[in-house]
């Protein structure tokens, strides 16, 4: 074949591989809010297994703190409860799904922290929870933060809860313990249920939604020694979206709607203080 002639077919060829690329591929937006402004959908990652905050039903249905704040967020920004698919989303997998794109916002109990915000981008908090202790109901050798030394304590895979214990101050309490692995919350509760470990440590939303389920069987020693900020993670550097997500959460407890949540799903709760007003933002 002539040489001038095959230049011109490689030169179509790679003009209509160009064309097939921008056409067939699924279009990218520069923000979340861009995404749900446009498309009316959004992926939104949430706990599965965290009675009270994010918990799927035997329906397939999700309900929750978290869930609720998420679909208030979402109509905030034009997408409503149809367009909302829930992605199953635990603690150690919560950087990567959202650096992946596998989600495009994530709320599962997800505390605002500055190693973290090396990867993410937060907005929020909207609420802030606070570490607590719980225990089996019938345990009485634990009533105090410095009573669960030599004790065994739930490591939950992702979580950072167990170092504000185990960790030399000014983060942590320097209490020595036995650290006993799980896979997650929901598995720590089990563990604690079934005598393999002694006490779980984290939120106290967290902890207050287990024991309400629990019926009785655990109880929170109501001795909080950290703020753990909430906050909405999404992609490192998507202001747009960070300050949409501030400007909806300030919303969400001018209208009143936010403290009615926080009293609908921890209202029962012996000891909490709930939220009368939006936590202060972090800034984007």
């Amino acid at each position: 074949m002539h040489p001038r002639r095959v230049g011109v077919l490689v030169t179509v060829a790679a003009l209509t591989a160009g064309l097939s690329a921008c056409g067939g591929g699924e279009k990218t937006y520069s923000s979340v809010v861009e995404k749900a402004k446009e498309t009316k959908k959004l992926v939104i990652g949430v706990k599965v297994d965290q009675p009270a905050l994010g918990l799927k039903k035997p329906d397939g249905t999700m309900e929750g703190f978290d869930v609720d704040v998420a679909r208030y967020i979402a109509k905030e920004l034009g997408v409503p409860e149809s367009g909302i698919t829930w992605k199953e989303t635990i603690s150690k997998n919560r950087e990567p799904f959202i650096q992946q794109g596998q989600v495009d916002l994530v709320l599962a109990t997800y505390s605002i922290l500055p190693e973290r915000k090396e990867k993410v981008t937060f907005g929020g908090p909207y609420v802030v929870a606070h570490q607590d202790i719980m225990v089996r109901g019938d345990d009485t050798s634990i009533t105090k933060v410095d009573d669960i030394k030599g004790k065994r304590i739930c490591q939950a895979s992702g979580s950072n809860s167990y170092k504000r214990i185990t960790d030399p101050p000014p983060n942590g309490r320097a209490i020595e313990t036995q650290l006993v692995p799980a896979g997650s919350y929901g598995e720590c509760m089990e563990r604690l249920k079934g005598k393999t470990l002694d006490a779980v440590t984290t939120d106290d939303l967290i902890l207050a939604g287990f024991a309400g389920q629990g019926g009785g069987t655990f109880k929170i020693l109501g001795d909080p020694f950290t703020d753990e900020k909430y906050g909405v993670g999404m992609k490192k550097g998507d202001t747009a979206t960070c300050n949409a997500v501030n400007a909806a959460i300030a919303k969400m407890y001018q209208d009143g709607t936010g403290q009615t949540l926080a009293k609908k799903w921890f209202g029962s709760a012996q000891g909490l203080t709930l939220p009368t007003a939006a936590p202060p933002a972090e800034g984007c």
